[in-house]
């Protein structure tokens, strides 16, 4: 029987006037495998920061094993500014302490890339927030624990991190994992159990989130006491999943047959046919065609003889390894830089707006309406339908009473909710989105994919979010940091697969290189060894003659000083020669 690693007994907590955790009482065992989600300020965080023991309960109990380690990575990374990495994640170990272990390198080379020197020396304070993230991340997996309490453990990562991340987890099975995420299809590869957090309680569930999803619409159908829209999306979200990549379905148990029965009078979430009608009416034949571009970021070139066309209604995901140049790719296509050569043509009917991951200026005194409003105050969504700005703030995440909230109040998150909502309500019939993902929850994701179906223009998405790219996106391509964009027809799979046959062919260049290097080097050495060789047997032979002069010269004083420096002075040489040729020999392995 699996040991009791942590268990919370009637634990309630509150901030504020706000109950987060009302009498909520569970425990995670070994080998657990626990997903925790719910609506931002549900208490996800709180409730991890509980079973570390970082808070205490206002009431209950929390109970450990006595020789449990246990290990949180928080939202928020502390460290000493004049750390660098290797302090903080190595602490002592030496470098002939782990540079051995497999384990290790594999850690370094899935969050960073590598393992330099370079890389270790870097400063805790000069690193970005990504890669504080990465370094805690990286401190957590190489430590001997037996529960890893990880809250957003995928944010800053690629698709490519993600996916390296997910097959380490699944490979350690001697230790326990409870992660917050909104990144589903993480969810659904790591996780066996699901915990909600939900007016202060913790609603279970058994699976991964695919499983979490039917299990939710079984419940509230049977239940009978949340019908309307949020059962609506629920069931979207569901009918989605069934018709999703079969791998999908693999790894999480629920029953096909209820699936089946909850779906089967629900259509495909969007009319693709009515939807490219629409798009081509507003937008004609030609959203943008590039010609044989070269792109460049300051020196670096970028993407090299482009040649690629995008058209009306088109549903585009970006993939590519940091720095291949997505968000340049962006930027060209809405004019902010120009291509350093070919052409770039943009239909005449093309409005284009771009969500960038930098947050617009707002005025800091609007409220949060008011500042959506300040757009538009309704918005078309096609098919006769219509939003308000109200209801728009709603569907992403902004209730009745948080739409009176001063822009200066919001967390960076709810800003850059506001940023989408604002792009949404001007209506442009080009969508480009570059990471929108970060800081939503997954009812909020939901909603916002539910807005994108109806979407009826062209969409282009740049995300680290796997899940949220294969529902929004019917198209993929891929940078791979070479200039070059490469189709994707079976989408982030061909990617990932493209991703490590580039680095399996950069590795074995390497050896290559390295082999020729090493043959270069044991040519020197064996050319420096027979140099010693042939100096050594001249300093002996001098040595000999001159202790033999010693003797013949034993009476005359001047002679024999001379004769005696020399001998010191040829002595010293022959040991220099001799400490070296020792070392050339055990570099050559003789």
């Amino acid at each position: 029987m699996a040991r009791n690693l942590v268990n919370l007994e009637a634990v309630s907590k509150s901030f504020d006037i706000k109950n987060l955790l009302v009498e909520v009482s569970l425990g995670i065992a070994e080998g657990d495998r626990i997903g925790i989600v719910g609506r931002n300020g549900s208490g996800k965080s709180t409730l991890l920061k509980v079973m570390a023991g970082l808070e205490t309960p206002d009431g209950g109990r929390v109970t450990r094993a006595g020789d449990v380690r246990v290990g949180l990575l928080s939202q928020v990374d502390f460290a000493d500014p004049h750390a660098t990495i290797r302090d903080v994640v190595l602490g002592d170990k030496e470098k002939h302490e782990w540079a051995s272990e497999s384990g290790i390198r594999d850690i370094f080379d899935g969050l960073f890339g590598g393992h330099s020197d370079e890389l270790f020396d870097r400063k805790f304070a000069a690193l970005s927030g990504g890669e504080r993230r990465r370094v805690g991340l990286a401190k957590l997996l190489i430590d001997d624990l037996d529960l890893l309490l990880l809250d957003e453990p995928t944010n800053h990562l690629d698709v490519e991190g993600v996916a390296w991340l997910s097959r380490h987890i699944n490979l350690r099975k001697d230790v326990a994992v409870a992660v917050i995420t909104h990144d589903r299809w993480f969810l659904d590869a790591v996780t066996e159990r699901t915990w909600e957090v939900i007016d202060g309680k913790i609603e279970e569930y058994d699976g991964g989130y695919s499983a979490f999803v039917l299990a939710k619409v079984e419940r509230n159908r049977q239940a009978s006491a949340m019908e309307g829209r949020r059962n609506q999306l629920i069931r979207k979200e569901l009918a989605w999943l069934r018709r999703g990549p079969p791998a999908r379905t693999s790894k999480p148990k629920f029953r096909v047959d209820a699936a089946n029965e909850l779906i089967s009078t629900e259509p495909p979430p969007r009319d693709t046919t009515e939807l490219l009608r629409f798009a081509r009416n507003r937008l004609g034949n030609t959203v943008y065609e590039v010609q044989h571009a070269e792109v460049h970021a300051g020196d670096k070139k970028i993407l090299d003889n482009l040649y690629w066309n995008v058209g009306p209604g088109d549903r585009i995901g970006v993939v590519g390894v940091n720095g291949a140049g997505k968000t340049t790719l962006m930027r060209m296509l809405t004019g902010e830089i120009k291509p350093t050569s070919g052409k770039l043509v943009t239909g005449v009917t093309v409005k284009a707006a771009l969500l960038t991951q930098h947050l617009a200026e707002l005025n800091p005194k609007w409220r949060v309406l008011e500042a959506v409003e300040q757009v538009a105050n309704r918005i078309e969504l096609g098919n006769g339908k219509e939003l308000s700005a109200s209801q728009l703030c709603e569907r992403l995440g902004f209730d009745r009473e948080s739409q009176w909230t001063p822009v200066g109040d919001l967390s960076g998150g709810e800003k850059r909710r506001l940023q989408l909502t604002r792009l949404l309500m001007d209506s442009p019939n080009v969508l480009l989105l570059d990471e929108p993902t970060n800081d939503f929850d997954i009812e909020t994701l939901t909603e916002l994919e539910d807005l994108l179906d109806s979407y009826s223009g062209t969409l282009l998405v740049i995300s680290h979010d796997r899940y949220f790219l294969e529902r929004v996106c019917d198209r993929f391509v891929g940078l791979l940091g070479d200039g070059e964009m490469r189709d994707l027809p079976r989408g982030v799979d061909q990617y990932l697969e493209q991703r490590e046959a580039q680095i399996a062919q950069a590795n074995q260049k390497e050896s290559v290189s390295k082999v020729k290097s090493s043959a270069a080097q044991e040519r020197q050495l064996k050319k420096d060894l027979a140099r010693l060789e042939r100096q050594i047997e001249k300093a002996t032979e001098r040595t000999a003659q001159l202790r033999t002069d010693q003797q013949e010269f034993a009476y005359e004083p001047t002679k024999l000083i001379e004769i005696e420096s020399d001998l010191a002075r040829t002595s010293k040489m022959l040991m220099q020669y001799e400490e070296e040729w020792l070392i050339t020999t055990e570099a050559l392995g003789i």
